[in-house]
This record gives structure tokens, sequence and C-alpha cells, in this order.
């Protein structure tokens, strides 16, 4: 009976810890907006005197940043080399 009951728990521990791996986050880039967030939280932890401060903030904010996130389309593949995307469909 001991062999039994050992079984079951070892095979419920193996199940409950499988679903446990399966929560963790999926892993992305970060956007243009949270890598520029990122750099000026960083720059605020290094303790650089005021001058120091606003001279690199200045730098951080004068770089241009993404105006606009791009997002796919529903035109599907579209060739760099045309001016402009067919109107025909692709199947």
């Amino acid at each position: 009976m001991n062999r039994l009951l050992a079984l079951a728990m070892l095979l419920s521990v193996a199940v409950l810890s499988g679903c446990a791996a399966g929560n963790h986050p999926e892993l992305r880039p970060y956007t243009a907006e949270e890598t520029h967030q990122l750099a000026l939280e960083d720059l605020n932890r290094r303790g650089l005197s005021y001058d120091d401060y606003q001279a690199r903030k200045n730098e951080l904010m004068a770089q241009p940043q993404m105006q606009q996130a791009h997002e796919f389309d529903n035109r599907g593949e579209v060739n760099a080399q045309v001016s402009a995307p067919s109107k025909a469909h692709q199947g």
C-alpha cells in the first residue's frame, strides 16, 4: 500500500510541477518607449552631479524616438522594390 501511495504522490508532484512551468510570461523585446524610460531610470540611479545629470538627460531627451509603432496590417507581404502594393490578393 505504501508503494501505491508513494507512486501517486510522485505522479501528482510531477504533474503539478509541469503545470507551474507554463506560467512564465513570454519574453519580448522592449518597445522604444520602454527603452527610453529604462535609460532615464538608469540615469536617475547613477548619483551624478546636477550638471552632469542635466547634460545626460538633455542628450537622452534629444534622441529621436519612434513617433508611431509599426504594426502588421492586412495587406500581406509587400515587396520593398514595389512603390505601391498591388490590389490582387495572394492565395
